[in-house]
């Protein structure tokens, strides 16, 4: 369980500097927050007993795929895709398997980019290579996802036909809403909110839109303390 707990650590790591980066560097962060979870080991026994997982480390560590689990939310469809361009193209990082319930939502209309990495973590014995679970959504996706599971929960899996109607319908609606949000926002901003095929220097430099802003803002000051 530590050796998941650290491959977590080491994901959760390379999102924030990536966070960060995007906050003091450029003009537009696509990662509005990270969160991260791990599974209790008698959450870990009660699932290797629903799949009928034969109970050796090995065959745990083949088919239990989300002891480790990371969640990036972004603002737009586009952002959560984007990220995971950036995380996947990191060289420790390798991809296992990609489920896009994005592009193909589940029935029940769950959307979401899920993705098994695979990254090494130094222990004292030598490297381990550790799966961990990173889930990419837009903030609509995680507060439909978030009812929805309080719903299941409520109703222990056994929701009524009614409900789980709604809860389509709210699908495509949160859909439609990560549609239009993302197309408005592409009319006031363009594209500029993406990033150059090619990062800049080494040094924090503001970009050009940045000091625009900054500028602006710097007058509107001023004239605000002129004003009697």
């Amino acid at each position: 369980m530590l050796s998941y707990k650290f491959g977590m650590d080491e994901i959760t790591t390379k999102l924030r500097i990536l966070q960060e980066e995007f906050r003091l560097i450029h003009s537009y962060n696509p990662i509005e927050h990270v969160s991260s979870r791990l599974k209790t080991p008698e959450s870990v026994l009660d699932k290797v007993r629903r799949k009928g997982c034969e109970p050796t480390f090995e065959r745990i560590r083949e088919e239990i795929t989300d002891i480790a689990g990371v969640r990036v939310t972004c603002s737009f469809v586009s952002d959560a895709f984007r990220v995971f361009d950036l995380l996947t193209g990191q060289r420790d990082v390798d991809v296992v398997t990609v489920k896009d319930y994005i592009s193909n939502p589940k029935d029940n209309g769950y959307r979401s980019l899920h993705a098994i990495v695979e990254i090494p973590v130094f222990l004292s014995a030598g490297p381990t290579a550790v799966r961990v679970e990173v889930q990419f959504r837009t903030i609509a996706m995680d507060f439909w996802a978030s009812l929805e599971h309080k719903i299941y929960y409520k109703y222990d899996k056994h929701v009524p036909g009614e409900l789980l109607t709604g809860l389509r319908e709210a699908a495509v609606t949160a859909a439609k809403l990560d549609e239009d949000m993302e197309e408005l926002h592409r009319e006031i901003h363009g594209d500029r909110h993406q990033l150059p095929a090619e990062p800049s220097g080494g040094g924090l430099e503001l970009s050009e839109e940045v000091v625009v802003q900054l500028l602006r803002q710097r007058a509107a000051l001023r004239a605000a303390v002129n004003t009697p």
